[in-house]
């Protein structure tokens, strides 16, 4: 059971509802990684931008399934299944 008390999305208003719906869009549901953050919907904010610049971005000089790969390879190292 987490200890962090997160914001269903059910229960999310305003920015957090936002938040979410672009989450389901992009994911189909709200993972419990983004759900984490719910309290700090700011934070959210600019977590999700950083996670979309670093492994989306066109700009990168790494493919995608290169960013993809190196993703997977340090959750795997640090144990997290996502």
């Amino acid at each position: 059971m987490a200890w962090i008390k997160t914001v269903s999305p059910d229960e999310a208003t305003g920015l957090l509802r936002q938040i979410y719906d672009a989450a389901i869009k992009r994911a189909g549901k709200v993972y419990n990684v983004i759900r984490m953050q719910s309290p700090r919907p700011r934070v959210l904010r600019a977590s999700t931008m950083l996670y979309m610049e670093v492994l989306h971005s066109a700009e990168n000089a790494l493919s995608r399934a290169q960013r993809e790969m190196i993703a997977t390879a340090v959750s795997r190292a640090n144990g997290c299944h996502y």
